[in-house]
Order: C-alpha cells, then structure tokens, then sequence
C-alpha cells in the first residue's frame, strides 16, 4: 500500500451477510490460532459474540475470527475479527489458516489463488500434501508503505529523530510500516525482551495513531535473520503474527540495518520466513497446523443470542 493510498478509518467492503454458521475449523501458525467459519445463519458476529467464542475458557478460544463469506466466489471474500471484537484489515496468519481449511476441503490445490479481505486482494498458495495437518503456506502481502502516512500516524507526534513520547516509559524511535495494517517497530538499543511489555500497550492505543497499531521490537541477529517479540493491537502480546514478521524485515531493509532478501524472522512461537524486495513487495511463508474441526453446539448459540446486543 502506498503512502497516499492509506485511509485514516478503515473502510471495508459491505457484505450481505454478518452472520456465520456453527461449523468451524481451529489452526494455529507457530501458536498464533485463529477460528474459520463460513458464513451462515446460526449466530451474528457481533463485537460482544465474537469476544465470547474467542474466549480461552469460556468458548472455543482463539486469536480471532476468519469468516468465509462465500466459498463459491473467485476471490475469495472475508472478513477478520480481533478477539476484543473489532474487525481488522488483515492478518498473515489468519490468511494462511484460512488458506489451510480451504486445502482441507477440496476448494483449493497447490497453484496460487486470491482471497479478498479488507478492500485487498492477497494471493495464497498450499505447498504440497499437508504431513500430520502440518501445511506449508505462503501469502503475497503486497506493498510495504513507510513513514507516518501509511500507518495513520500524525507526523507531528515524532520529533526530528523518529521518537515518540510515551512519558515515563521513554522515547523510543519509532518505525511505521504498513502491511496493509498498521505496525510501529523498534529497534531498541539494548536488547531486552520484556521491553514489549512496557512499551507495546502504550504505543498500540497511542492517541497519534488514528486505528491504533501493531507494535514490534526487534533486532538484526545476523544479516539474514531477524529476532522480534509482538504486541498485537485488539489481543496483546502474540507468540506469533505474520504481518509483524513482515513489518519488522521491511523496517530493517528500509532503515538500512539489511538488505533486501530472504530472512528467517524469529519469534517465541518459531520462525517464518519473510521475503523483501527492493521494491518493498513482501512474501510471507511458514507452516500452519491444523488442530480441530468442531462446532457450537445448539446451547451456547443460545447464549450467544441472549448476549446484549443480540
């Protein structure tokens, strides 16, 4: 996405349907688990519903919500869902899940395919026979932007080296890359992993930020390997997130720590591998495994519409 391009309120499509049936089929990417449903009738995918199913110990529990809205359509249209109910533009893994259950169910092989979410076309590709529900996914992120403008950062919150002030947790220089979602990254100059906790939550509801954003620290292990830890906007601290591997090896090509390539980018989930052109095109690839397919069962749908708001 180019820097003019970026809207400062997310925009999505307008559907027929906000509303998804009781199936559903349950994968993670290193850790990082999302929910695929369909679209049906059973129960409305309202904020409050979607933070009851997403809940670890009273539903199915997840990362999020990935909604097909129609199988049959040539791209595939979806929506995606935080855990705290918001909808959101996209998520790597969230789209190499899906890309999974479509695999599973026969409505995709291995030549590449495009899926449109968040007013974007992504395309996906299955490599391969999955080896114990283990696939091999790779997703064409497209255009990484840079700079305030992509991420819906108003300029004048940083001073003349990049930092952003977040009072007693200091001034950090800040990154903003845009995945097709916003993303600030650091690069800290002494490495501490705990850093994401103290400055994550501060940076992703940071009033500069229009939407909020992702946040990332990160370092240059060597120059083909990249370490990040994640603070994920609408979940928190993430094992794992496919559009903050992205965004990290596009902040280290573009601020010099790197040059375009191929890079490993490690996170306390494992390791994916993301791709960076000169031109800032961005591939993402890594494995995803399947868990369960389930459903809701008849009760809890009816819990779910006896939620306020139903």
């Amino acid at each position: 996405m180019d820097t003019d391009d970026w809207e400062r309120e997310l925009t999505l499509p307008e559907w027929d349907t906000d509303s998804a049936c009781s199936a559903f089929f349950k994968a993670h990417g290193l850790g990082n688990d999302y929910l695929v449903f369909e679209a049906g009738d059973d129960w409305a995918l309202d904020g409050e519903k979607i933070v009851a199913v997403c809940d670890r110990w009273r539903g199915p529990g997840s990362d999020g919500i990935v909604l097909l809205l129609d199988r049959t359509s040539r791209p595939f249209p979806l929506r995606m869902f935080n855990p705290d109910g918001s909808e959101f533009e996209r998520s790597g893994n969230g789209l190499r899940i899906l890309a999974a259950y479509l695999a599973r169910e026969g409505l995709v092989g291995q030549v590449p395919f495009d899926v449109s979410v968040g007013g974007d076309i992504v395309q996906l590709q299955v490599s391969g026979p999955p080896e114990r529900g283990l696939y091999d996914v790779s997703a064409e992120m497209g255009h990484a932007g840079h700079g305030p403008g992509a991420v819906g950062l108003d300029p004048g919150a940083l001073d003349e080296d990049q930092r952003l002030d977040l009072g007693e947790a200091g001034s950090p220089i800040v990154h903003p890359v845009s995945i097709g979602n916003p993303h600030a990254v650091v690069f800290p100059v002494e490495w501490k992993p705990e850093l994401i906790a103290e400055i994550g939550p501060r940076i992703c509801v940071h009033p500069a930020f229009a939407d909020g954003t992702n946040v990332q620290i990160a370092r240059v292990l060597d120059g083909r390997t990249l370490e990040a830890r994640i603070w994920e906007r609408g979940v928190g601290p993430t094992s794992a997130s496919g559009t903050s591997a992205c965004a990290v090896a596009a902040a280290a090509v573009q601020s010099g720590r790197a040059t375009p390539g191929r890079f490993e980018v490690r996170m306390d989930g494992g390791s994916v591998e993301v791709t960076v052109t000169a031109e800032m095109e961005i591939t993402l690839a890594g494995p995803v495994q399947e868990i369960f397919l389930g459903s809701l069962t008849k009760g809890f749908i009816e819990f779910l519409a006896a939620l306020e708001g139903s």
